[in-house]
């Protein structure tokens, strides 16, 4: 039975417009995979404390050798990253704050990056033959021809972790550009949200 992992960064509830392509994907997914499990992981509920010394210490020390303790601190981590294992299809929902990911999720990447067990030993990912899409809404637009494509720094940071560093080879991105017109009531939710969703369903349905 296929998984999919939705990971939803978004804190403005039902007026998240990336919340709202989460829940969009979620809809197509399920449609293309009638058999399949979707889990969420909704970080505006859940608390992830940052990363402090005696974490950073379990985490560098081999699973073989941890103590109670050390499995103690690293409870919400361990919860984290067996959900990112068990999942075929990682979606990651968030809006970009500052050209950049917000800070609950820039945690939980901290807690699933982990050496020994998303990483190996030698730098590789260990989530070979995953799929991920990329959820993004921002009030920049930064698609191929803008003047301030530069400042995609959220977009790169995440095909940074998701490929490089965790090893998803096949990473998709749906960048809803320009959601100041929803904010000021220049467009409904669902008319700026309609251009976007051929290419939501058909990352959904691969």
């Amino acid at each position: 039975m296929p998984k999919l992992l939705m990971v939803e960064a978004g804190t403005r509830g039902q007026y998240s417009i990336s919340r709202n392509l989460a829940v969009k994907f979620a809809e197509e997914w399920k449609a293309a995979h009638p058999d399949g499990e979707v889990v969420v992981r909704d970080l505006a509920k859940t608390e992830l404390p940052y990363l402090h010394l005696p974490w950073l210490n379990a985490s560098l020390t081999p699973l073989e050798a941890h103590t109670p303790e050390m499995k103690e601190v690293l409870q919400v981590s361990d919860e984290l990253v067996d959900e990112l294992l068990a999942a075929d299809h990682i979606a990651v929902s968030t809006p970009v704050h500052n050209f950049n990911i917000p800070a609950n999720l820039k945690s939980y990447i901290d807690h699933v990056v982990r050496k020994g067990r998303t990483i190996g030993t030698t730098g590789e990912g260990l989530l070979q033959g995953k799929r991920a899409t990329i959820l993004l809404a921002s009030g920049g637009v930064y698609t191929e021809g803008s003047p301030i494509r530069d400042r995609d720094i959220a977009t790169q940071y995440l095909r940074l972790i998701l490929e490089k560093v965790l090893g998803i080879q096949e990473v998709t991105v749906v960048a809803a550009g320009g959601t100041k017109v929803v904010d000021l009531g220049q467009q409904t939710m669902a008319a700026f949200l309609h251009p976007f969703e051929p290419a939501v369903a058909a990352a959904a349905g691969e």
